[in-house]
């Protein structure tokens, strides 16, 4: 594998971490986004010529714009931006507050469509790039509990399915990477849940509770193994639209797939009856 540049968000913990750790380890440059530079201290101190530390709330918009035209400027060229900065966030959809709401949607779905935005005008110019937005199984089966994540997932995955049909004439490949339930602080550190309302307990809206105890069980997914083919999909051509990891991620959401597109098939006189007749 070629050392190349890369521009990372969220690389404090999870993921993000991970692939930053391996791909300096390889001798790549890596751009890096955090909200606190303590968490990546042995980064910064390990790999002082080639990890670059950034501090980035990716709800500022004007900030990442700000953030992606100095990376372009400074390294002359960025081979591969990852969008990876977010956070799951578990309760009812009547539980949640409009505060967050807002502020889900600002960071899983809005902050990842403009890191998109930004880059691709200085992808085009260099005349090419691998854009990777770390979505989630979540983006394809839906759970109670969580309609908020998944509405965000869902969001960016219309959005670089979109996307990628407009820059693949520009050499510029996305790819949508789907894990399961792995062992990161996203699931057992950083996942909020919203105040409770007792109307929901015994409902299955509240089935993330035991999803998030360690102490009950521990997801499959090993975030090493996940971060290393994510790097290497860097590799394959023509760029991967959907990469998923993990084989409980890969066999719900081919169960959940095939229940609905055997939906759709039983509506076929249902849909053609809202057509003109033929010749009309």
């Amino acid at each position: 594998m070629n050392n190349r540049t890369w521009l990372i968000s969220g690389v404090s913990s999870g993921f993000g971490y991970e692939m930053t750790r391996q791909l300096l380890e390889k001798g790549n440059k890596i751009i890096g986004t955090v909200r606190n530079k303590s968490k990546v201290a042995d980064l910064i101190e390990n790999y002082p010529e080639t990890f670059s530390c950034e501090i980035l709330d990716v709800t500022d918009f004007p900030a990442i714009r700000n953030l992606v035209d100095r990376s372009f400027e400074k390294f002359g060229r960025i081979d591969v931006i990852i969008s990876n900065a977010g956070y799951g966030l578990f309760g009812a959809a009547e539980e949640l507050s409009d505060d967050e709401v807002n502020h889900i949607i600002a960071t899983n779905l809005t902050g990842s469509i403009q890191l998109i935005r930004s880059a691709l005008p200085h992808l085009r110019t260099q005349g090419g790039g691998r854009i990777i937005q770390i979505s989630s199984y979540g983006g394809q089966v839906a759970f109670p509990g969580n309609s908020m994540y998944h509405a965000t997932k869902f969001g960016i995955e219309g959005f670089c399915e979109s996307v990628a049909q407009e820059v693949e004439a520009f050499n510029i490949g996305i790819t949508l990477v789907e894990p399961g339930g792995a062992r990161t602080e996203f699931r057992y550190g950083s996942a909020q849940v919203t105040k409770l309302m007792t109307e929901y307990e015994g409902n299955p809206a509240h089935n993330f509770l035991n999803m998030l105890d360690a102490s009950k069980s521990l997801a499959p997914g090993d975030p090493v193994r996940m971060a290393a083919r994510i790097i290497e999909s860097v590799e394959l051509e023509p760029a991967p639209i959907r990469m998923i990891l993990g084989s409980h991620a890969l066999a719900s959401t081919i169960s959940t797939l095939k229940a609905r597109v055997a939906d759709y098939e039983k509506q076929t006189e249902l849909a053609a009856s809202t057509d003109f007749p033929a010749g009309e």
